[in-house]
């Protein structure tokens, strides 16, 4: 592993980490509704899912799913079902009657959903599959592999936990919170309709 190589790699992971969608409106909905320990839960997780997506990916299991139209078709089924739940449960939730907080989310469903909005998402897996194929060869050892998938997962981690830390801070968080439904809605929205695109892209295919 070169400096030059592990630079690149670096640049592509912080890129596609911080590109926004659902791991995004997860990780911001957790925060929100369940504050710093569930955005932490779901950004630790969440960049748990990656790093072992991005391990798969370099001992080639994860070509087998890419190869695989019915393990593929599955994950992206799931992955579009999962979020679509997710979000109509964002859409149809309600202040009660005492004005407490909707259901808040405890910290075991929001390393749940951290984990398996990745688990759920196959394109993760495409994504590097494209990346480690231009600096991953034959010559690579196995120490230089887990250097590449630990350096993936510590990115991803690392930007959505400075998300989970940003948003919940203390002197905002109790101001957002009283506008936790509407959030849980607009995330809710977002969510539907990433989940539709999947599911457009799906029947594309």
């Amino acid at each position: 592993m070169t400096l030059a190589t592990w630079l690149t790699v670096v640049t592509i992971c912080v890129l596609g980490a911080m590109s926004p969608g659902p791991s995004l409106a997860v990780v911001l909905k957790q925060t929100l509704a369940g504050g710093r320990r569930n955005g932490v839960a779901a950004a630790l997780l969440h960049g748990l899912g990656v790093g072992l997506y991005a391990l798969l990916s370099i001992i080639g299991l994860a070509a087998v799913i890419k190869a695989s139209p019915v393990a593929f078709g599955l994950l992206q089924w799931g992955g579009a079902l999962y979020l679509a739940w997710l979000g109509v449960k964002g859409l149809t939730s309600r202040r009660r009657e005492n004005g407490a907080l909707p259901e808040v989310p405890t910290t075991s469903s929001a390393a749940r959903d951290g984990f398996l909005v990745v688990f759920l998402n196959p394109k993760i897996a495409v994504f590097f599959i494209a990346l480690f194929s231009q600096v991953v060869g034959v010559d690579t050892s196995f120490v230089a592999k887990l250097g590449y998938a630990a350096t993936a997962m510590v990115i991803d981690g690392g930007w959505y936990l400075i998300v989970a830390w940003l948003f919940s801070n203390p002197r905002w968080l109790s101001r957002l919170q009283r506008h936790t439904v509407w959030f849980e809605r607009l995330f809710g929205a977002i969510l539907v309709g990433l989940a539709g695109r999947l599911v457009l892209g799906i029947l594309r295919h």
